[in-house]
């Protein structure tokens, strides 16, 4: 093991202990959610990193996820013709690309795989998917079972997941609260991956194999996270075993699912350019500010002040304890920064602006991958808080008072997911894809 490992082991230890000091010292640590968080982490990871069998069986899942982005274009090459086509590429009918366009050539994607999941859903082959996962969590972390069936399910959904525990959410424990929005915003849903995939897939060819295990990665780290901050100090409704899922059929067929999805996509991008739109906006109005105010003294601290430039100071020394190499500490900083503030998917799309400059190192791309894997931002606090007290309206005054821990939270899992990646992670050929 490398020195740059041994960092990254020793910042999944202070990641631990901020969330920890974050949560006020909480006298009692649920050790068994900690170590049994911990050990699936490496257990997890080990697989994923060390065992060649789970390599194929990754760079399978990739090439599967990969093949299906690429049938998935035919729809927006139809409908957009160039604009749907990355830069350098062609049309089937010989027209050349106009550049990179997101709206034409990434948000697309999302509702090919949002009608995907709802076809797969229908025909009852999620379900038990969700079912497995979530009967690990609880046997492995000590979740009670609602925890454990909205945790998994956030692997497969979104917000939505919050809808497989609806019965329970009016009967949860503020901790329990907190795990779930924790959870949700510490993971991506299938349906955003795909903008993730297309970002990096040219610096690292196996992405998409290495984003699907992050967020199940993250789903442990959450759990540790979150019950560091807020232990459970109640016997929870659903203890003793994981609560069926909702079995009952949604659509009558499978194309009214299909027919569906595709909507439910349509409005999840929608949402996600407007809120790309407004908080991009939000963030040059202030930006604008800032550099105003602090004109005078921009020469004696070395450039422009702006809101990435600050919240890449606040973030560096949380950069430095992924293990990343010293040179790229500063950018990692300012990459994890912008997440907080415009979304993960701008963050994705800097780091793949870098990756493909040669600005940064493959184990560096490789950390940032995992570490930016979730919904760990401000915009997705509303979101989720909004979501979930849609579906138990009782508990809306106990969601809003959680946000903030929970996005602490989630920042905190996201970036012990990274660590964990970073320990793991020694030059093996075939991790990256690119050997």
């Amino acid at each position: 093991m490398g020195w740059l490992n041994l960092v990254s082991l020793g910042g999944i230890v202070a990641l631990g202990i901020l969330a920890w000091l974050s949560g006020g010292c909480p006298r009692r640590v649920p050790w068994r959610t900690v170590i049994g968080s911990a050990l699936l982490m490496l257990a997890m990871g080990a697989i994923v990193f060390w065992a060649p069998p789970a390599r194929r069986l990754l760079l399978a899942v990739n090439d599967a996820v990969i093949a299906a982005l690429h049938a998935a274009n035919a729809g927006a090459e139809f409908l957009f013709g160039p604009l749907a086509v990355g830069p350098g590429r062609r049309t089937a009918a010989g027209e050349p690309s106009v550049g990179f366009v997101l709206a034409a050539q990434v948000l697309p994607a999302v509702v090919f795989f949002a009608a995907l999941m709802a076809a797969l859903y229908h025909l009852r082959l999620i379900q038990p998917l969700v079912r497995m996962f979530g009967r690990l969590f609880h046997r492995a972390l000590g979740l009670s079972g609602a925890e454990a069936l909205a945790g998994s399910s956030n692997v497969f959904f979104g917000v939505e997941s919050a809808a497989m525990v609806r019965p329970y959410l009016d009967g949860m424990t503020r901790s329990e609260l907190l795990t779930v929005l924790t959870c949700g915003m510490a993971t991506v849903a299938s349906t955003t991956l795909a903008i993730y995939v297309l970002f990096l897939q040219a610096a690292l060819p196996n992405i998409a194999g290495h984003l699907i295990s992050a967020s199940f990665l993250s789903i442990p780290a959450a759990a540790l996270v979150s019950k560091l901050i807020l232990p459970e100090s109640a016997t929870t409704a659903t203890s003793g075993a994981v609560p069926p899922t909702d079995e009952t059929p949604r659509h009558a067929n499978v194309v009214a699912a299909l027919t569906s999805g595709a909507w439910d996509g349509l409005r999840l991008t929608a949402g996600i350019a407007a809120l790309l739109i407004a908080v991009l906006g939000v963030v040059g109005l202030l930006d604008l500010a800032l550099r105003g105010a602090t004109a005078p003294f921009a020469a004696a601290l070395g450039g422009p002040i702006d809101i990435e430039r600050v919240l890449g100071w606040v973030f560096t020394p949380l950069a430095a304890l992924l293990g990343i190499e010293a040179a790229d500490v500063a950018h990692a900083g300012a990459i994890l920064g912008s997440r907080a503030v415009v979304t993960e998917v701008v963050a994705y799309r800097r780091l793949a602006d870098l990756a493909a400059a040669g600005a940064v190192s493959p184990r560096t791309v490789m950390v940032l991958s995992y570490a930016l894997c979730g919904f760990a931002h401000v915009a997705s606090a509303g979101i989720f808080v909004g979501g979930i007290a849609g579906l138990a309206p009782r508990r809306r005054d106990d969601l809003a008072a959680l946000s903030g821990r929970a996005l602490v939270g989630a920042t905190l899992a996201t970036l012990m997911t990274g660590a964990v990646a970073g320990m793991l992670y020694h030059r093996q050929p075939g991790v990256l894809g690119a050997e």
